[in-house]
């Protein structure tokens, strides 16, 4: 190509640098006289182009002194016209070029020629070659100028005029010494020119990293006068800022001064750490808010604060005969609990046993269970605090959540010691039977170490983060079913039964109780609201039901609510207003009686059904418990044709499925064995059983029911069927029944005996190891009302049941 040389070529001015022969680099141009030269360019056979640099300021100089008279001959390779009147082209440089003349000025082209470089030595230029190449690798230790292709490309090239042009190229340099690098046609002189250069940058870049090391630590310690001013009193004085920080502050201190002989070295280490940050931090930022709610609700922790009155047992008996008829065994456990720790205080005892047992009420709803914890606390002047547990599922409620949360908060064990305002409060967990499963954890699990004497030593909270002390909390769980809760948490507490009232319990409590409570509650005197005993008794067996007195206390609230009606609305009444204060001239009182109870009370339930009056084939009365107490079902049974298959309705759980299976098989063994013999015998059609099939139905078919309790109450109905004896109407019965045909003992007979009792049993069947072993727990008002029979066998059940 050298050859068409000197020639004749279109010219474009750059204005920002040199362009290099190996460069293929996109340009726009938006010139009129540029955009010329290059259509020019692309006319011409040759399709070659100059292009060169513009000089700094070249306004006021003439067109030849415009730009610089060296520059890169190359050719077009795309050209793209773009909107407002622009030009891109791509451009791929061939070789140097020289100006020599210009030749016409529109458009702007000259007569150019190639530029060659001077022979030279070799040993000589090779020498001064690697002294360039190592200080460019120094350079590219202390800059971003050579990436790692380019420094590879120098490393690998032999040509040092190439070498020149590529570090030329990367180093950030001035036109001029751009222009005297590029025109000089002596290699040595080149490479020396550009030594120089590149040690100068050299010192360059280490003089800023320098300079930005020093500007870094004086900003840190900018920062750090800054955030010391701020903590001055008498600068914040000046500069016109609010006190309240650091008076804040110096509060959180002197509260944390006051309970460190209280509490451990991690608490106080944490609570210090934070306040320290909280004293360090902008007041604009953020975590401010996070922090001293941390703070605020840590301090309010009552570390150190204990009840200052002492234990005493008689308190606690004279509160809960107060407060209490009857229960006396769970009143007796009571008293027992806090006798044993007022005699370890007395001999001041360290042992372990001093961490207690945690009580669990258990019973039907509205029995007392919840009216226990608050006369407990009464007695010994300790604040109640209620925690409900009924339907809890996520864990974090108890354990309090991380700060790491948006709105965490500590757990309700924690907010409840800051609410008492005491480390020894009494804390009720209610409906403890209740608390519930899921993706948010086991609050069960979170319960094992709250309740555990050996682990609430060091209960530890999420939130606050360290280990606080729980020992001293008296904690009290009630339940309705013990069955529910998980046997490990089971194994924690102590069960205290709290079982069903009889009605004459009920009579004694509403008068003694309940009564006076709500004739306070309702603004109203004794005198004004008069119940006869036999109101009393009726609005229990016909208005309620219920184990418990709640239903009575609502009835009889309502009750309440009627009578202060109808004092205001008398007219023989006037109100006189006397220094503020309403009076009553004349009091009216109002009696409730057996006859007028309806007119307070629209509505009747009962909740047992009184027995039958005669006997009836296959009608048994079983004894069943439910979780509001005892009940009185009466089993049927009735024998179709067919072939001694049995048919089961009633809404049965499986396992009293099976109870009915085993009584219908031990029925036929007997019959088999001629111990039961059927009326009407046939015996060329074979065993009556076989000859029949049983339809045994339990009433209240919507209700699920299950247990192995009703097993004899089944079997003697089925022998009533199928021998068509009648079953005695004043009898009722309750034990699990095996293959054998021996009675197993059952649960909740208490429950059931008080049922039986008001149903108006004369006779009850039950199992002769409960009979043994938990006769001395029914009230004495059902033993001495009621005849109450062992049993052993089924024989022993069919003998008394059936009517011969």
């Amino acid at each position: 190509m050298t050859e068409k040389f000197p020639s004749v070529v279109p010219v474009i001015v750059e204005e920002e640098a040199f362009m290099y022969p190996f460069m293929i680099a996109p340009l726009f141009i938006n010139s009129e006289a540029n955009i010329k030269a290059a259509n020019k360019a692309t006319q011409d056979k040759n399709d070659l182009i100059f292009v060169g640099c513009a000089k700094s300021n070249p306004s006021d100089k003439a067109l030849e002194e415009k730009f610089y008279d060296v520059g890169v001959i190359g050719s077009i390779v795309r050209k793209v016209i773009l909107p407002d009147n622009r030009m891109k082209i791509l451009f791929q440089g061939i070789c140097k070029g020289r100006i020599l003349s210009l030749q016409s000025h529109d458009p702007l082209e000259a007569m150019v020629d190639v530029i060659t470089y001077k022979d030279y030595d070799h040993d000589k230029t090779n020498a001064i070659l690697e002294i360039l190449k190592e200080k460019v690798g120094s350079l590219a230790n202390v800059s971003q100028f050579f990436p790692p292709d380019l420094l590879r490309a120098i490393e690998d090239n032999s040509d040092p005029n190439r070498i020149v042009d590529l570090v030329a190229s990367a180093l950030r340099l001035k036109k001029d010494q751009s222009y005297k690098l590029f025109a000089n046609d002596n290699t040595e002189e080149r490479l020396l020119d550009l030594i120089d250069l590149v040690m100068e940058e050299i010192k360059t870049q280490k003089l800023q990293k320098e300079i930005k090391s020093k500007v870094h630590s004086k900003m840190e310690q900018v920062n750090k006068e800054y955030f010391l001013k701020e903590q001055l009193k008498q600068i914040q004085k000046e500069l016109g800022v609010d006190k309240q920080r650091d008076e804040e502050i110096q509060e959180y201190t002197q509260k944390l001064s006051a309970i460190e002989p209280f509490i451990t070295k991690e608490i106080h280490k944490e609570i210090k750490k934070q306040i320290e940050r909280l004293s360090r931090i902008h007041q604009d930022s953020s975590d401010v808010g996070i922090l001293q709610n941390y703070i605020e609700w840590v301090l309010d922790i009552p570390f150190g604060q204990y009840s200052q009155k002492k234990l005493s047992i008689r308190d606690v008996e004279k509160q809960l005969d107060a407060d209490h008829y009857s229960l006396e065994k769970p009143k007796e456990r009571i008293v027992e609990y806090f006798a044993t720790m007022e005699l370890l205080r007395l001999r001041q005892t360290e042992s372990k046993e001093t961490k207690g047992t945690i009580l669990c009420f258990y019973g039907p709803p509205g029995v007392g269970k919840t009216s226990l914890a608050n006369s407990i606390a009464k007695a010994i002047k300790r604040p109640l605090i209620r925690i409900a547990l009924g339907g809890l599922e996520d864990v974090n409620e108890l354990r309090g959540h991380r700060r790491t949360y948006l709105g965490s908060m500590p757990g309700r064990i924690v907010q409840g010691l800051i609410e008492a305002k005491k480390m020894d409060c009494v804390m009720v967990l209610d409906e403890i039977d209740k608390v519930d499963k899921s993706m948010r954890g086991d609050p069960a699990s979170a319960l094992l170490e709250i309740l555990d004497p050996e682990q609430n030593t060091n209960f530890r909270d999420y939130y606050t983060n360290f280990n606080i002390d729980l020992s001293q909390v008296i904690f009290i769980a009630t339940a309705n079913d013990t069955t529910t809760i998980p046997p490990p948490l089971r194994d924690r507490m102590e069960f205290i039964a709290v079982s069903s009232y009889t009605p004459q319990e009920k009579e004694q409590i509403a008068r003694n109780y309940l009564i006076p409570q709500e004739l306070k509650k309702h603004a109203l005197k004794p005198t004004e609201a008069l119940f006869t005993p036999e109101a009393i008794k009726l609005i229990i067996e016909k208005y309620t039901r219920e184990a418990g007195v709640r239903g009575l206390r609502r009835a009889l609230a309502s009750i309440m609510r009627k009578c202060a009606k109808k004092i205001l609305h008398s007219s023989e009444e006037k109100a006189l207003k006397e220094e503020g204060k309403t009076k009553i001239r004349r009091q009216r009182k109002i009696h409730i009686t057996a006859d007028n109870v309806p007119e307070f009370l629209d509505k009747i339930i009962f909740e047992i059904d009184p027995i039958d009056q005669e006997d009836a084939i296959g009608i048994v009365n079983g004894l069943a418990w439910t979780s509001v107490g005892g009940d009185v079902l009466k089993i049927e049974a009735m024998k179709l044709k067919g072939k001694g298959n049995l048919k089961l309705t009633g809404s049965l759980g499986e396992v009293m499925k099976e109870s009915a299976y085993i009584a219908h098989s031990v029925v036929k063994s007997r019959i088999d064995e001629e111990v039961l013999i059927p009326k009407k015998k046939k015996p060329k059609e074979g065993k009556i059983y076989q000859l029949y099939d049983i339809h045994l139905h339990v009433p209240e078919g919507a209700t699920p029911k299950d247990g192995p309790s009703a097993g004899i109450t089944m079997a003697t109905s089925i022998a009533s069927i199928l021998c068509e004896r009648k079953v005695r109407c004043d009898v009722a019965m309750t034990g699990e029944l095996t293959l054998s045909g021996r009675v197993l003992p059952i649960g909740g007979l208490k429950e059931k005996l008080i049922a039986s009792y008001k149903a108006g049993i004369r006779t009850a069947l039950i199992p002769e190891k409960n009979y043994q072993r938990d006769l001395k727990d029914i009230p004495t008002e059902v033993q001495e009302n009621m005849e109450i029979k062992p049993v052993r066998h089924i024989e022993d059940v069919l003998e008394v049941a059936l009517v011969p």
